[in-house]
């Protein structure tokens, strides 16, 4: 039985001898000190020595164990320092080396805008309102005076779904959901996705819109034009001018088209502005009677105002972007510069 121990014990000084990592010396310590380890089996067969030499025979097993524990204990810690200063040179950071720079995501610029405006109006004192981007052609049509055979309605290039279920192509619609559950006096604006079926460098099948409802009694075209006098000079600047022309919307009676002076070139004229000196920027209106009967409001007793504008035309204005179309692209070189 000693001679066995003897072998074991000498095999055991070998295999840790020769392990080159960690893993092999833990290889090892199950080989040799596991609960089906080698040790483990000569401690088992104890019961086929004679009771008088058991003794003994325990007491060579226990220092052979105790060797191979400080045999492995030595040259785990001899690896583990090997192993650390080979990870550190690894690791090893050359600070002459230019860093990687990380980016940051920022506010894309239709956003920057829709925020711009949201703020204004809420500082007016209106509400923000959101509702569905698929809608019924009852909503999105029929409610704001454009019924099925409205000259109107080739005025817009739709996309239908069925029908009677449309993408929007305004956010009027929220208008007629809001007029339909809330009682006068109203204020809000809806900003959010519209979809027509256009495309070229300053028209997108899908883009964004920001349009405005005031309902109480005795509103004007006068509150109409002061409203937005006041709206273009908080956008744009206090030196901002504005010019309304007669226009035509089924909904709204009378119409207008509003102008800014450019904001690139304060009303001289440049290649933005087409050398006109003015940005058309938003439709608007006194709401159609007709409107207000639809929902269930008084017309006799209430009257409403109505805009509305493309924010891909303000971004536009804003930022003196050439081509819609860059603005859906992602292009990081164009969207760093809105950071």
């Amino acid at each position: 039985m000693k001679v066995l121990i003897d072998k074991i014990l000498n095999d055991a000084r070998s295999e840790i001898a020769a392990s080159g990592s960690l893993k092999d010396l833990n290889d090892a310590r199950v080989k040799f000190l596991g609960k089906n380890g080698e040790f483990t089996a000569v401690m088992k067969n104890l019961k086929d020595v004679p009771a008088d030499e058991r003794p003994l025979v325990g007491k060579l097993v226990n220092e052979a164990k105790e060797k191979i524990e400080k045999l492995i204990a030595e040259s785990e810690k001899l690896l583990s320092e090997k192993e650390l200063k080979e990870k550190i040179s690894a690791e090893t950071i050359d600070i002459t080396l230019p860093g990687k720079k990380s980016e940051y995501g920022s506010l894309h610029p239709i956003s920057l805008v829709i925020n711009e405006i949201s703020d204004i109006f809420i500082g007016l004192g209106f509400d923000v309102t959101d509702g569905p981007e698929i809608e019924t052609d009852l909503y999105n049509f029929e409610m704001l005076n454009t019924p099925k055979d409205h000259p109107a309605r080739d005025m817009q290039d739709t996309f239908y779904i069925s029908e009677d279920i449309v993408l929007r192509t305004q956010t009027s619609s929220m208008q007629i959901r809001t007029m339909l559950k809330q009682k006068p006096p109203i204020r809000i604006i809806n900003p959010g996705k519209v979809y027509r079926s256009d495309f070229d460098s300053s028209h997108s099948p899908m883009f964004h819109q920001i349009e405005g409802l005031v309902v109480d009694k005795h509103i004007t075209l006068c509150d109409l034009l002061g409203l937005l006098g006041e709206f273009a000079k908080k956008l744009f600047s206090a030196e901002t001018k504005t010019r309304f022309r007669p226009s035509y919307f089924p909904f709204t009676e009378p119409s207008v088209e509003v102008d800014v002076t450019c904001s690139e070139c304060h009303g001289k004229g440049c290649p933005l502005c087409k050398h006109t000196g003015w940005m058309e920027i938003l439709g608007a209106g006194i709401v159609n009677p007709k409107v207000l009967e639809n929902c269930g409001i008084d017309s006799n007793e209430y009257s409403a105002l109505a805009f509305g504008m493309g924010i891909e035309r303000i971004a536009i204005t804003r930022y003196g972007i050439s081509d819609m179309r860059i603005v859906f692209e992602n292009d990081k070189r164009f969207l760093r510069n809105y950071r």
